[in-house]
């Protein structure tokens, strides 16, 4: 992985951490708490905001990190055969808080639009 995809990866996780601190923002037990309902929305075309093809590139980087196989190997470089499964994983986990918090955004957005009233047969 670059140095840029590095950054790129540990600023998207700083941002997504630290969302929970701006005001109105989410925390992270709110995003977390919202993963199966936005996984199973964008599923069902409910939730347009979350691409198929996100859900399998973070799907395939849980794949790498817990897989046996690996492109760096921790018993022939110790420590720094983990770096790889750091960075892959500081993009999922950066990616998932971040699509959250955007899930929680479009869903708060929904609630406002609802009009309160009485339904006339």
């Amino acid at each position: 992985m670059s140095a840029k995809r590095r950054v790129a990866a540990l600023a998207m996780l700083w941002r997504a951490l630290h969302a929970g601190d701006r005001p109105g923002g989410m925390g992270i037990g709110a995003q977390l708490a919202a993963v199966p309902r936005m996984l199973w929305l964008s599923f069902t075309g409910r939730y347009p905001g979350l691409a198929k093809t996100r859900m399998v590139m973070a799907a395939l980087g849980v794949l790498y990190v817990f897989s046996p196989l690996d492109l760096m190997p921790e018993i022939l470089l110790g420590v720094f055969g983990l770096g790889d499964d750091a960075l892959v994983t500081a993009w999922v986990v950066g990616a998932l808080l971040g699509e959250t918090d955007a899930f929680l955004r479009w869903e708060a957005a929904g609630r406002a639009r609802v009009v309160v009233g009485q339904v006339v047969p």
